[in-house]
């Protein structure tokens, strides 16, 4: 079993959807978990509720994780809180689909700023502290859209393929001290804002599927705290695809 006893978190987008699993995933593994929201400060009170209901510590920072001053506000208050941050969950992400000929700049700017720039920002945020300890995990939320790309995300795969790239980058870097950094590319996955799907566009996104279903956000939660966990700890600058099968690279 995967024990994470002792060891401190922090998830971006920790408050709802996906993020929300993979902190409660991080806690039923025994860590304390810190997570940033943009908006809903119910939703995140919540989240960090359902924390300490496992026995854990947890918190929850007001962030637009847009601006480096932000990024250094989370990594400041986790470690305030618990003083060490020896994971990073960078999953804070948005979408803003359209054709590429009718997406606004705003729209294009947007998405690259909140889910790669974030990412970046926060990265840079916890890596001095993660080379004083001499270790950390770095955990990326890609996607199949970043792999493959997706009709109508320039903008969204754009963003999930450069964190692939700044993945790879982390990991070279880090790598002697001791800290891992990888990324796990979800494919379809059941969530909210999928279950609001026309039923063809379900049934389509299935039947591209090879493994004939969607994905649980409690699956791609267990592929992440597996990378977090000493049993990853010979595995740095991987994607893994938690897709059913859906891209095979």
């Amino acid at each position: 079993m995967i024990d994470l006893s002792g060891k401190h978190a922090v998830v971006t987008g920790g408050s709802r959807g996906l993020g929300r699993a993979i902190a409660l995933r991080l806690a039923e593994q025994g860590a304390d978990v810190a997570i940033s929201y943009q908006g809903n400060q119910a939703a995140a009170q919540e989240t960090t509720a359902a924390i300490e209901a496992l026995g854990r510590r947890s918190i929850a920072v007001q962030a637009d994780c847009r601006t480096p001053e932000n990024a250094d506000a989370v990594a400041a208050a986790a470690l305030a809180a618990f003083g060490t941050i020896d994971i990073l969950v960078n999953n804070a992400g948005i979408t803003r689909d359209d054709l590429i000929m009718r997406m606004s700049l705003d729209d294009w700017r947007d998405v690259l700023e909140t889910n790669l720039f974030g990412a970046f920002y926060m990265t840079k945020a916890v890596t001095r502290p993660m080379l004083k300890a001499r270790a950390g995990r770095i955990v990326n939320i890609s996607s199949v859209s970043g792999q493959a790309g997706q009709t109508g995300q320039a903008n969204y795969s754009s963003a999930k393929a450069g964190l692939i790239g700044l993945t790879k980058a982390t990991a070279r870097e880090l790598a002697s001290r001791g800290i891992t950094a990888n990324a796990v590319a979800p494919g379809f996955v059941l969530t909210d804002l999928t279950r609001d799907l026309a039923q063809p566009l379900l049934d389509e996104l299935i039947a591209r599927t090879p493994l004939g279903r969607f994905g649980t956000a409690e699956e791609v939660s267990a592929a992440v705290a597996f990378l977090a966990s000493t049993e990853a700890a010979f595995i740095t600058g991987q994607v893994l695809a938690v897709d059913g099968g859906l891209v095979m690279m």
